[in-house]
């Protein structure tokens, strides 16, 4: 009887390696991929397709937000709960698995491929935090780990699984052309919450107006971030797609707008005080362009009109600038 599993897929070669290892070890093989604001599902999808494999796709926002506001294993390098993030991502691959009748959950883990996470003690917390034990498979390094239940029960040959282990890519790239996988993107690369500048942002927002409101974390995507004096956050756009997204956000906050010269949209979620709405209007201005305009510019704060007298200093924000 053959065994039937779920492997996680980002997309990456490992992740496609590890369904057509598990296909050659006789197992029936699905995907499954995560996505939330911090990382799309864009490139599993691509990959699924590819392959020839049904991808079920979770939403993980609510899961990883609990995880950021509290990580059970701390962060990494940036704002990135990474061996608590893929625990529970196993964890919730293992629900489907057991919602389905399925035998295992997979993923394309190498040991000692990532130092920090992917160490033969990460895997076994990754593993015992998940709830998995015995019924999580890591095909590119099976042979270096215990066998598991499927393997035990003879669903799944062992002597089909790899023992590949370090930072070396070597072994992956030959398997990749034995199985004809050719479209894989860069190892690196794909999460927000490991990019400082993402994370600066992010801890920002954690700290003040909190993570609850999904709208004003999606927006963590876009724009330039500030904090004024008095504790308000300013979302401050660099270009027309960021404007064009700001100027629909008044549910959100308040939004400031320039009416007579090109500029950005700001966004204003929680205003603290009259001192920083002032100042959040002349922040507008002094982004905005307005070389040729001799009169003082006209904002759209909220529902109000008002002009800003000059003069208006770039620099006078750079103290507040978060990124």
């Amino acid at each position: 009887m053959k065994a039937r599993g779920l492997s996680l897929m980002s997309g990456g070669l490992d992740s496609q390696l590890a369904i057509r290892i598990l296909q050659r070890a006789g197992a029936e093989v699905e995907g499954v991929c995560f996505e939330t604001p911090f990382f799309s599902a864009d490139t599993a999808k691509k990959a699924a397709a590819a392959l020839g494999v049904k991808l079920h796709v979770i939403d993980f926002t609510a899961d990883e937000i609990a995880l950021i506001e509290n990580p059970p294993h701390g962060f990494g390098g940036a704002m990135n709960p990474c061996i608590d993030c893929h625990a529970t991502m196993i964890r919730r691959a293992g629900e489907l698995m057991e919602r389905l009748g399925y035998d295992f959950v997979a993923t394309g883990e190498v040991m000692g491929q990532r130092p920090m996470s992917q160490n033969k003690q990460s895997l076994g917390v990754v593993e015992k935090t998940s709830g998995l034990k015995g019924r999580l498979v890591r095909p590119l390094s099976a042979k270096l780990l215990e066998p598991t239940v499927p393997e035990l029960e003879g669903k799944l040959d062992r002597e089909a699984l790899l023992d590949i282990s370090g930072r070396s890519r070597d072994r992956q790239i030959a398997l990749a052309a034995e199985f004809g996988i050719t479209d894989y993107p860069s190892p690196a690369g794909g999460c927000k919450l490991t990019e400082d500048g993402f994370g600066r942002k992010l801890k920002d927002l954690l700290d003040h107006e909190g993570l609850r409101n999904r709208r004003l974390v999606e927006l963590l995507l876009i724009a330039r971030r500030f904090r004024l004096p008095d504790g308000s956050g300013v979302i401050l756009g660099r270009d027309r797609n960021d404007n064009a997204i700001l100027k629909e956000e008044g549910a959100n906050g308040t939004v400031i707008a320039p009416v007579n010269c090109p500029g950005p949209t700001a966004l204003v979620p929680e205003v603290k005080s009259e001192g920083d709405l002032g100042l959040a209007a002349e922040l507008v201005c002094a982004y905005s362009k307005c070389d040729r305009l001799e009169e003082d510019i006209v904002l759209r704060v909220g529902e109000r009109t008002v002009a800003i007298p000059r003069p208006y200093d770039r620099k006078k924000f750079k103290e507040f600038q978060i990124c």
